[in-house]
Order: structure tokens, then C-alpha cells, then sequence
């Protein structure tokens, strides 16, 4: 099999120039020479398998394509107004703009605004309206941003969980983008270059809202909305959100570099050592294989730390770059370059930051992110996008997932760094928002800030009461944050704006993890080989040939019927239909003996809860797990532990992935919505109706206004 790794190079093997590698080398070399940052190399990392496309005559073809382009600007721009004129025609409104607050929780808005806490909100509410938005089965946050998006259920855009399960090894993989890799590698001595080029498939199905308004000649600005990496083509600019990887192929892995001996296991990280030299420190930067070479080992660069004369502080030498750090605050994002080969690189930014100095000492490095500046693969539509943005405003964060949750679950940062790392994501997002506001007096402006999610699912334990001291306040300060933002929206506010203020989910607390796959061995619907009592992640150990119902994820579990699984052994039709209702039946209002509490309060079928053409992609079975309930950290990489209840240690200690009747979202508007018991899945409907747009037949949300 070949791998479905691609170099810089793929584009000029496929155009036919034969040429031995190392006169392909040089001539990039040439041509490069000065501009190392215009060749990006592309390689799928270990941890997503994202396809990094690029080379040097795409770029020579776009100073071309940018030179005809100014020829004909003036004529472009009075057709576009023409277009645009005529898109607007029977519009109601001029422009729309949607804040989305991830996971901002309606019970706590509520105790929130009658503490008078919220006054922008409050002002919203009052001048307009304010309801509970219903939220997805299951309540995940790719999935209720997918509604949102399409106007869909998850049975009609195909997207049902951050994870899905491979059918033909079970491992799982991400739900949201997956990555075709070339035909054929052309192999010359230790060189690799791939023949044909890679690309990355969305997976999410239908047609958002922006893509049929772009249709009509109505621009439309997406910000960080979920699930829309790789960026798809339309009549506006995206810039892309959950599922974007970092550098090297993952989620977001983080690394630590220290001079502690001892080793470490991280789920989401890696530990590095550093070499002291009298006074100074030592150390290597791990980045993405090199493809490129046989054997493919990871490309490095090497960096030391020099203290600079006052306690605490030391300068950062990297690449012939220096940078001042201080103990306990982060570094600016630092560029970093990892070359390949002659003319040939990918670049990343990152940002750094001392965590100890004495009697050890160790720096936190974020996970590297793909460089705005000079992205390794298409971040935003148009692919420009993210380069104006880090121009105009400068670097910023673009892994999908950026708050780094897991540094802090392993204890690699502390609650401060945390909390400091997410307001510098926060801060940068509102400025492309606002940027946006600004330049974009017409069409829709929309931007998704993730920090409302990603602080309550590390801080929730400090609400419940699970935790006491300093960051007590840190929810209710992240709801005023959070207003205070809307506050900043107001003034763009007039009669031709509709502003819709929303979240897809609510929270809850997270205290005990519930092993669904332990469950189903105890009760005889899982085996594992040797008659063994757990297992390792990714199922290892199951015997597949005696295993009827399995879990993997956080929202779902799978019959494993016969025909779609590799080993599946139920049958099609009344076997597996029969299966399923047993097991929601035994499933739905499961008990926590040990702390007398409901774990999971409803499991549904999934086809009693949606229809459409990718209903056979979705779980068997919806759980609604309980308040203080979830998904155990193992079952969701498909473990089976020794205990089917286990107390949540972790740092992440608030959740939405339970019942979905639990956790609703929010909506404001500063109009009136009448409707009663909105729902996500309203909002693109919406948004096509106040432009005069017929929502299609398949949409099945309903206009609020």
C-alpha cells in the first residue's frame, strides 16, 4: 500500500516533467532561493491523516492569475455590484450577524440575568427576544454546528460525533474529513515523491446556507463555525474550525521539553528531553515526517535557552531567531520552519512558555499550528483568507481545537496558564470578528468563539463545588466576558440587521464516567479473546466473533450486524432491530448503584429519531446519559475497563454529552421570534428567508422570523 503522504513535488511529477530527482531538487532550489516560505511541503501527519498540498508553479500560477486579475478588477467589481444588486432585491434585511457562544448553558444565563450580570444580554432580550435552543441528538458540538450549517438533522448531513468507527478494522477515525492519498509513490534511491495529488474529503454532507445565498450573489463572512475544514468553495470567505490539525497531522498534541529524568505517558502530548550546557539549555523541536526520505522520520529543529541575567527569564534561540521569555507567561507565536528538503519546507507557529526553573526546569510548547501567514494547506475560502487575516491582525491560532484542554488534564500547565492561553484565542478571534463587522456592511457575518466550551469543561468542577479556592469565579466571569462581547456588537446594530445571539448546547457536570463497552462484556453482548476482562484502546483484544454491540465515541453505540462490519455477526433486518430495542430497553434508566444516581436516563434508536440517505453511517443506538453523567474516557477510544462506573478525575469536568433534553442552547435576537421551541436546525431556514430565499424542500428547519 502506498502512502498517502505528498510532497511539495506532486505537482510537477503530475504535469509530466520526468526529471531525476536531483535535478528536480536543484531547479526548485533555484527558483526558491530567498523564498524559502513559498514552498510548502505536504504530508499527512500520524493523528488525522490530512493531505499538506502545495508547490512552487501553484504559486508562480497565482502572481499570474493575481496579474490578470488587477487588469480586470474594475470590470469584476461592476459586475459583482450588478450580481449583488439583483441577490438583494427581495431581501428584508441587509445583513445578519450571528454570534456563537459554544456551550453557553441557559440555566446559567438565567441565574446570570437576575444577578444582573448580563446587562448587553439583558438589553437583547428585552428589546427583542430570548428563548431555549433545541439542540441535536446527540448534543456534540460538530454535530449541532452541522445543523446549524444546513438546516439538517445528522441522518441528512452525515456528521454524528466527533469520532466514527472504521467498518473494516473498527479503529476509530475523525467523523468529519477523511484523506484520499495518491496512486502510485515514485521512488528514486531514498527519495519519495507521490504521482498525483491527495486530497482531503469533507464529509459532512447537504448544502450550508452561505453556499445557497453565495448562489444568489450574497456574500456571506463564516468564521470558526465547526466542521468546515477543508474549507469548501462558495461566494464568500470561511475560515476554517474544529477538525483543522496542527503541523503534525493531529488534534492539537502539545509538547513538553524538561531535564526531568523520569518518563511520561500523554494522551495528547509528547515529553522531550533538555540537555543542560552550563548554564544553558538544549533541546529539539519534534515536527511533522518528512515523507519526503525513506523512512520517514520526523523533521527536527534544534533550539536552546540562555538565561539573560535576571531570575527567571531567558532567550529563546531558534533558527537564528531570538525571542525573551519569562517564567509563567507565554512567548509571542514563534515561526517555525522544518525543512524537507533543498527549497522545500512547511512552517508552523507556536507559542512557548517556562513552567519551572528550579531544582528542574521544563517549557510547555503549544501544539504547533499550521502558519496563517504561509498555511501548509487550504485553512480558508478564498485560500488568501488566512493570510489577509494574519497580515491585517497578525498570527493566530488555527488547530481546531486550540485551548489546549489536554496539557492541563495531565497536568503539563496549570489552571492560570490555561486561562491565560484561551483569553489570547479569545482575543484574537474578536478581533476577525470585529474586522469583519466593520468591512462587511451587507450579507452574513457569523463567527463561532469556542473559549464559553472549552473554560466550563475545565472549570465546572470549581461550580459544582467538586473544587475550591482562586478560580471560583472563573464561570460567571467567562458569562460576563461573554456579554461584554455582545456589547461590542451593538453599536454595528440598525433597523436592516438582524443579530442572533446563540449556542448549540448547554452544560452540565461530569463526575462519573459510564464504560458502555464493560457493560455489554458483563452482560454478554461483548467478548474479548482468552476470556479476559479488559482490553486495550482501539478494541484490541475483542473477539469479534462472539461481540454483538459495541461502543466507540462519546454519543453512540453499534450492533455489529453482519454485511456492514468487517466481522459483524448480527443479522440484517428483525435480528438487529430486535437487539437494538433490547438494549435501549436495558439501557434506559441504567443505575449507579454505587452513587445512587440515574446514568443514563433515555437511549433511542436512532432511526426513531431522524430519516435520511445517511442514516446507515449513524449510531444503533442515541445514549442520553444523566446529569453528572458521560461517556467513560476509555469507552470513547473503544477500552473495556475494569469497572463500568468510575469517578472523573480530570481536570475536564463539565460536559454536554448527556441527554439532550438536559443541555439546550441559547438564542437572542433583537427581533421578536414567536416560534415556540426553536431549534438549531431553524437557523439557516431562517437566515435564507430574511434574504427573500424559498428554503428548499429538504431543509428541515422552519424560518423564526
Amino acid at each position: 500500500m502506498t502512502s498517502p503522504r505528498a510532497s511539495a513535488c506532486t505537482g510537477v511529477v503530475r504535469r509530466g516533467y520526468q526529471l531525476p530527482l536531483l535535478l528536480l531538487l536543484a531547479a526548485l532550489a533555484l527558483l526558491t532561493q530567498g523564498r524559502d516560505e513559498a514552498v510548502t511541503f505536504a504530508y499527512t501527519g500520524p493523528g488525522a491523516g490530512f493531505a499538506f498540498l502545495g508547490s512552487f508553479l501553484s504559486l508562480l500560477a497565482g502572481f499570474v492569475v493575481s496579474f490578470f486579475s488587477l487588469l480586470v478588477w474594475p470590470f469584476r467589481m461592476a459586475w459583482r455590484a450588478a450580481r449583488r444588486r439583483k441577490g438583494f432585491r427581495d431581501a428584508r434585511v441587509r445583513r445578519i450577524i450571528f454570534l456563537g457562544l459554544d456551550g453557553l448553558d441557559p440555566g446559567l444565563t438565567d441565574r446570570f440575568l437576575a444577578e444582573g450580570k448580563l446587562p448587553n444580554l439583558a438589553r437583547l432580550r428585552d428589546q427583542g427576544s430570548y428563548h431555549r435552543l433545541r439542540t441535536t441528538f446527540p448534543s456534540l458540538s460538530p454535530v449541532a454546528w452541522s445543523t446549524f450549517a444546513t438546516g439538517v438533522s445528522p441522518a441528512r448531513h452525515n456528521i454524528f460525533d466527533f469520532l466514527n468507527r472504521n467498518l473494516k478494522s473498527y479503529v476509530p477515525e475523525l467523523a468529519s474529513s477523511k484523506v484520499h492519498g495518491p496512486r502510485r509513490i515514485w521512488k528514486v534511491g531514498r527519495w519519495r515523491i507521490p504521482l498525483g495529488r491527495p486530497f482531503v474529503e469533507m464529509k459532512r454532507k447537504s448544502q450550508t446556507f452561505w453556499k445557497l445565498l453565495g448562489d444568489h450573489f450574497i456574500g456571506s463572512t463564516i468564521l470558526r463555525v465547526p466542521i468546515t475544514f477543508p474549507p469548501e468553495k462558495f461566494n464568500g470567505r470561511v475560515l476554517s474550525a474544529m477538525s483543522t490539525p496542527d503541523l503534525k497531522g493531529t488534534q492539537g498534541s502539545f509538547s513538553q521539553f524538561t531535564t526531568r529524568i523520569g518518563k511520561a505517558s500523554y494522551e495528547q502530548g509528547s515529553r522531550y528531553p533538555l540537555r543542560r550546557d552550563g548554564a544553558t539549555l538544549e533541546g529539539a523541536i519534534e515536527g511533522p515526517d518528512n515523507t519526503m526520505v525513506e523512512g520517514e522520520a520526523p523533521m527536527l529543529i534544534p533550539f536552546r535557552l540562555a538565561p539573560n541575567g535576571k531570575p527567571g527569564t531567558y532567550t529563546l534561540e531558534v533558527q537564528d531567531e531570538r525571542h525573551a521569555l519569562a517564567a509563567g507567561e507565554y512567548s509571542p507565536w514563534v515561526p517555525l520552519k522544518f525543512r524537507a528538503a533543498p527549497g522545500i519546507q512547511v512552517r508552523g507557529v507556536a507559542r512557548f512558555r517556562i513552567t519551572e526553573t528550579s531544582p528542574e526546569f521544563s517549557l510547555y510548547m503549544t501544539p504547533i499550528n499550521i502558519d496563517p501567514e504561509n498555511p501548509a494547506l487550504p485553512i480558508s475560502h478564498p485560500s488568501y483568507y488566512a493570510t489577509y487575516l494574519a497580515k491585517l491582525l497578525g498570527a493566530f491560532a488555527t488547530v481546531g481545537m486550540a485551548e489546549d484542554t489536554w496539557a492541563l488534564n495531565e497536568g503539563v500547565i496549570d489552571e492560570k496558564a490555561f486561562l491565560e492561553q484561551a483569553w489570547l484565542i479569545q482575543e484574537e478571534r474578536e478581533k476577525m470578528f470585529l474586522n469583519a463587522l466593520e468591512r462587511s456592511r451587507q450579507g452574513v457575518v457569523a463567527c463561532v468563539f469556542d473559549t464559553s466550551d472549552r473554560v466550563q469543561h475545565m472549570f465546572y468542577r470549581y461550580l459544582d463545588g467538586r473544587a475550591t479556592g482562586e478560580f471560583a469565579n472563573t464561570i460567571p466571569d467567562l458569562y460576563q466576558r461573554m456579554d461584554r462581547l455582545v456589547g461590542q456588537v451593538m453599536p454595528f446594530l440598525d433597523d436592516q440587521t438582524v443579530f442572533f445571539v446563540l449556542s448549540d448546547h448547554g452544560f452540565c457536570s461530569f463526575r462519573r464516567g459510564i464504560n458502555l463497552n464493560t457493560w455489554l462484556l458483563q452482560n454478554g453482548y461483548l467478548s474479548l479473546r482468552d476470556d479476559a476482562s479488559e482490553s486495550g484502546p482501539y478494541f484490541q483484544g475483542v473477539d469479534w466473533t462472539r461481540t454483538r454491540a459495541y461502543t466507540v465515541g462519546l454519543g453512540g453505540l453499534y450492533v455489529n450486524q453482519k454485511g456492514r462490519e468487517a466481522s459483524g455477526i448480527v443479522r440484517a433486518g428483525p435480528e438487529a432491530e430486535e437487539l437494538k430495542r433490547e438494549l435501549a430497553g436495558k439501557l434506559s434508566g441504567l443505575r449507579d448503584t454505587e452513587a445512587n444516581g440515574i446514568a443514563i436516563t433515555k437511549s433511542w434508536i436512532a432511526g426513531d429519531l431522524y430519516q435520511g440517505p445517511y442514516l446507515d453511517a449513524a449510531p444503533d443506538l442515541i445514549i442520553g446519559y444523566g446529569e453528572g453523567y458521560r461517556t467513560s474516557w476509555d469507552a470513547a477510544v473503544g477500552k473495556v475497563s475494569a469497572s463500568v462506573f468510575e469517578d472523573n478525575a480530570k481536570a475536564w469536568s463539565g460536559d454536554h454529552c448527556v441527554d439532550p433534553h438536559l443541555v439546550p442552547g441559547v438564542l437572542f435576537c433583537n427581533r421578536r421570534v414567536t416560534a415556540e421551541n426553536p431549534g438549531i436546525e431553524d437557523m439557516a431556514p431562517t437566515a435564507l428567508e430574511l434574504f427573500g430565499l424559498q428554503p428548499p424542500e429538504w431543509m428541515e428547519g422552519k424560518a423564526l422570523l
